[in-house]
């Protein structure tokens, strides 16, 4: 016999926190259904994010090489970033593939639209497919982007994705959705700190 599914929580109360520049803290108390109690939780209220899966006419995947702070590491990810207030997620994805790297397209496809962490954070991860793309113009970056491009072919991107080297979880989803990863990751990414 099926167990009984959990029942939403009752939001009692919420007090804005802190401005943390990529999310805004809120702290929410909640009445859990099964006791009763109430239990104050963090969410971070953030913007949605874009990610895209670009493939050249030949072929190959356009990929960028950062920094990240968070593991302190340069990643190979696909190319993404934020949805700005008042803009549509493929306008966002359209604009972030241009801009990191100078290539463009005009055949798009909403690969899904993902949930990056529900246990805390309250934004939404739009993935895309660009297809057919042409390097069209220089990258133009932020003041706070260093990003390298490179142009993989699929037998490297699949390397890339068994050994560790491109580990960034929503990158991997979305590359699952455009190639088949069933091979297991062969070795756990370092961290060199």
């Amino acid at each position: 016999m099926p167990e009984e599914a959990p029942l939403p929580w009752r939001r009692l109360a919420s007090e804005p926190g802190p401005d943390l520049i990529v999310a805004r803290a809120r702290f929410d108390t909640l009445e859990n259904p099964r006791t009763g109690a109430a239990l104050r939780r963090l969410v971070l209220d953030a913007p949605g994010w874009v990610n895209v899966v670009a493939r050249t006419r030949d072929l190959r995947y356009v990929l960028v090489r950062q920094y990240r702070f968070g593991t302190e590491r340069v990643t190979l990810e696909v190319p993404g970033g934020v949805v700005d207030a008042g803009e549509e997620p493929l306008e966002t994805a359209r604009r972030e593939l241009a801009e990191e790297t100078g290539y463009t397209s005009d055949d798009w496809r909403l690969l899904a639209v993902l949930e990056p962490n529900p246990a805390f954070q309250s934004n939404l991860c739009y993935q895309f497919l660009a297809e057919g793309c042409e390097r069209t113009r220089e990258p133009s970056l932020d003041p706070g982007e260093d990003i390298g491009v490179e142009l993989l072919g699929e037998a490297e991107l699949l390397e890339g994705l068994r050994s560790g080297e491109i580990n960034h979880s929503l990158v991997v989803c979305a590359l699952a959705r455009v190639l088949d990863i069933s091979s297991p990751q062969r070795e756990e990414p370092g961290r060199d700190r």
